[in-house]
C-alpha cells in the first residue's frame, strides 16, 4: 500500500513511518519542518520527505493518508483530503489495527517518565532475548531506531493521553488494547485539551476498561490520583510499585538513585547500579521491572542489564564538559519533572552550583497552567535564566520575584545565552530545560565555553 504521513517528523509519526516501511508499504510524508534527527532516520530508510503541507505533495496513487495529531482544520492538506474524500486514518488507529492486534502489548502511560520507562522496558525484554517490537517517543540509547516491529510476541508502546487526531478526540492509548498497562503517575497537564485532573482521570479509566482480565495493571502505589482511577473500576490484577509503598520496592543505596536494591513482596531481587539520576528514575526502573515480570521475564536475570542502559536523548543528556563546566540538555517541562530532575542532580553534585536555563514551551506552560508551581520546582537551582518571550500570555514576574534574586529573564535565546555566559563559572552544572529545540541553545552555549 502507498501511504502518505502528515506530521512525519514528529517522534511518534516518524515511528509510524518506520514501522509502515518495515511492513513493506511504500511511504512518504510531509511536515512543516523537516529536521534531524528524525529526518535523517527516515531518509536512511528510503522514505521521501516533503517540507510544508501542500496538496501537490500527495501522489495521485496514494492509497491512504495517516494523519498526525498536530494537524487541524484549516491546514491545506487536511482541507484537500476532506474535500476529495481521500481515505485517512489517525496514527494511533493505524498502529492498533496494522501492528498491535496480534501482539502482547505493553503500554506505558503517565504524565512523566513515559519515554524513559518505555525504553527501559524494551531494553529489559531485549536483554531477556524476547526481541520485542517497540515505538518510543524519543531517541533510545540502546537501539538504532525509535521504532521496530521486532521478532518476538511483545510490543512496547509509549501510551500518550493526548488526543488522537482532529477527528478523534479520544486519548491515543485507547487504540492500543494493551495486555499489560503501566500507570506511572498522573498530574494535571495538557491544559489546552483537559480542563482539570478529573478529565485526565476519565481518560485513564477508559484505558482500564479495555485491559483484559488475564492481563496486568502496573500502578504507582504512591500516586493518589491513580488510586482514584482504580477505585472507579478495575477488572484486571494489579501490581504496584514505589520506594515507600507497593509490592515492588526499591531501597536507595546511593542518595542520587545511581545504586539501589530491588525488592518484590518483601524479598530482595538484587542490587542495581546504573548511570541515571534521581528518585523518579528509580521509580521508572521499578515500573519497567514489574511490567517485564508480568510478561514472564526473570527479573533477577535481567537486573544487571540496567547497568548497560543508555538513557533517551535529551533526558539529562550531557552535551559538553569544558573549563570545569558541565552542560546538560533535558526535556523537563512540568514542575514535577523539573523538581525531580534537579533533586537527582543535587544529590549527585553536592554543593556545586546548578544553573538552569528554562524555556516555558509546552502548551500548559505557555498558558500559565503551572505558573504557581514553577518557582517551588526550582528550589535546587542556584541561578535561573528564564526565557520570557514577548508573546508569553501570562505575567512571569511573580515567578521571578518568588525566586528571590536567583532568577534573570531574557527576551530571546541570544539574550539568554549572553546572560548565561556572564553568570556561569568554573565548577557549575548548567541544565537547559525545554520540550522543544530551544533554538539549539545547549550546543550553542557549549560553543561559548570552548571560546572562553
Amino acid at each position: 500500500m502507498k501511504l502518505h504521513i502528515l506530521g512525519i517528523c514528529g517522534t511518534f509519526m516518524g515511528g509510524i513511518a518506520a514501522l509502515a516501511r518495515e511492513l513493506g508499504h511504500e511511504v512518504d510524508g510531509s511536515d512543516a519542518n523537516v529536521y534531524p534527527p528524525m529526518s535523517d532516520q527516515l531518509q536512511a530508510l528510503g522514505i521521501r520527505l516533503k517540507s510544508g503541507y501542500q496538496p501537490s505533495h500527495l501522489a495521485a496513487d496514494t492509497e491512504r493518508i495517516i494523519v498526525g495529531n498536530a494537524l487541524s482544520r484549516g491546514n491545506p492538506m487536511i482541507e484537500h483530503m476532506l474535500n476529495h474524500r481521500l481515505a485517512h486514518v489517525s496514527g494511533p488507529q493505524w498502529l492498533g489495527d496494522a501492528v498491535l492486534g496480534p501482539r502482547q502489548v505493553l503500554a506505558v502511560a503517565g504524565t512523566h517518565g513515559k519515554t524513559t520507562t518505555t525504553s527501559l522496558l524494551a531494553w529489559l525484554l531485549e536483554s531477556a532475548g524476547r526481541q520485542p517490537g517497540f515505538l518510543i517517543g524519543g531517541v533510545p540509547g540502546n537501539f538504532e531506531w525509535s521504532a521496530r516491529l521486532g521478532n518476538g510476541e511483545s510490543f512496547v508502546i509509549e501510551a500518550d493521553e493526548y488526543d488522537t487526531a482532529f477527528f478523534d478526540k479520544r486519548s491515543k492509548f485507547v487504540h492500543y488494547r494493551p495486555s499489560i498497562a503501566v500507570l506511572n503517575n498522573l498530574e494535571f497537564d495538557h491544559a489546552d485539551i483537559f480542563a482539570d485532573v478529573a478529565a485526565i482521570q476519565r481518560q485513564f479509566h477508559q484505558l482500564m476498561r479495555i485491559v483484559p482480565g488475564n492481563g496486568r495493571v502496573i500502578v504507582n502505589a504512591e500516586d493518589a490520583h491513580l488510586a482514584e482511577v482504580l477505585r472507579m473500576g478495575c477488572w484486571t490484577p494489579v501490581d504496584s510499585f514505589g520506594i515507600d509503598a507497593g509490592n515492588w520496592r526499591a531501597r536507595l543505596i546511593a542518595a542520587d538513585g545511581s545504586r539501589f536494591e530491588v525488592q518484590h513482596e518483601g524479598k530482595s531481587i538484587g542490587i542495581a547500579g546504573w548511570s541515571l539520576l534521581g528518585r523518579h528514575n528509580v521509580m521508572n526502573a521499578l515500573a519497567a521491572l514489574a511490567a517485564a515480570h508480568a510478561a514472564g521475564v526473570d527479573v533477577a536475570a535481567v537486573l544487571p542489564a540496567l547497568a548497560e542502559f543508555r538513557s533517551v536523548k535529551r533526558r539529562m543528556e550531557t552535551i559538553a564538559t569544558h573549563a570545569g563546566v558541565t552542560v546538560y540538555d533535558d526535556f523537563a517541562h512540568h514542575p514535577t519533572a523539573i523538581a525531580t530532575t534537579l533533586q537527582g542532580l543535587r544529590a549527585r553534585v553536592g554543593d556545586a552550583r546548578i544553573v538552569v536555563a528554562l524555556e516555558p514551551r509546552s502548551n500548559s506552560m505557555r498558558l500559565g497552567a503551572h505558573a504557581a508551581q514553577l518557582a517551588p520546582s526550582l528550589v535546587d537551582a542556584d541561578q535561573v535564566v528564564f526565557l520570557k518571550r514577548a508573546e508569553l500570555p501570562w505575567d512571569a514576574q511573580p515567578v521571578m520575584d518568588a525566586l528571590q534574586g536567583r532568577a534573570r529573564a531574557a527576551g530571546t535565546v541570544d539574550e539568554l545565552l549572553e546572560l548565561l555566559n556572564s553568570v556561569v563559572r568554573e565548577g557549575d552544572h548548567v541544565v537547559f530545560m525545554s520540550n522543544g529545540g530551544f533554538e539549539s541553545a545547549p550546543t550553542r552555549f557549549a560553543g561559548f565555553l570552548h571560546g572562553r
